[in-house]
C-alpha cells in the first residue's frame, strides 16, 4: 500500500514522503496514530504539485545564492570600532556587526549565523572570513577593522 507520511517515521521515511508499506502496518500502526494518509489518486496529484513547487523554490534559492556569491566574493567590508591602547578594541567585533555592515555597504542581506569569522576579533586589522549562502555555496570576503 502506498502512503504519504504526515510525520517522520523511523526506518520508513520523512514527513511528506510517498512510501510503499504493507497493508497491515499502514492500517494498524500508521493510520491510527495519524502518521500517514492513504495515497489516493487525488492525494498523489497534490503531493506531486507540492514536490514540484518545492523543487522550483529550491532552484530559485540556489540561483539567488549564486548571484549573491558573485556580488560578495572577494569584496571587503569595513567596520569602525572604538579603540584603546595598542590598537585593541573596546569589546570585539561580532557576527551581528559584520552582517549589518554587509547589508549597509553591499546591499545584500546575510544571516549572522551563516558568517564564519575568526574566533575573536579584538584588534585593528584585516581578517578573512566566509559567508555560507546556501549549502555548498560560500563567498570568501575580507573584514577590515578600523579605529575611530
Amino acid at each position: 500500500m502506498k502512503v504519504i507520511l504526515k510525520q517522520d517515521v523511523n526506518k520508513l521515511g520523512l514527513s511528506g514522503d510517498l512510501v510503499e508499506t504493507s497493508d497491515g502496518y499502514a492500517r494498524n500502526y500508521l493510520f491510527p496514530r495519524g502518521l500517514a494518509d492513504e495515497a489516493t489518486p487525488e492525494r498523489i496529484k497534490e503531493w506531486k504539485n507540492r514536490e514540484a513547487a518545492k523543487k522550483k523554490r529550491e532552484q530559485r534559492m540556489e540561483r539567488d545564492a549564486r548571484d549573491s556569491q558573485k556580488t560578495l566574493s572577494g569584496r571587503t567590508v569595513r567596520v569602525r570600532a572604538s579603540i584603546g591602547e595598542k590598537g585593541r578594541l573596546f569589546g570585539s567585533v561580532t557576527a551581528s556587526t559584520v552582517a549589518e555592515s554587509i547589508a549597509s555597504q553591499l546591499s545584500v542581506e546575510v544571516d549572522r549565523r551563516h558568517l564564519r569569522l575568526p574566533d575573536s576579533i579584538k584588534q585593528v586589522g584585516a581578517y578573512p572570513f566566509s559567508v555560507r549562502l546556501y549549502p555548498g555555496i560560500e563567498a570568501e570576503m575580507t573584514l577590515v577593522v578600523e579605529g575611530e
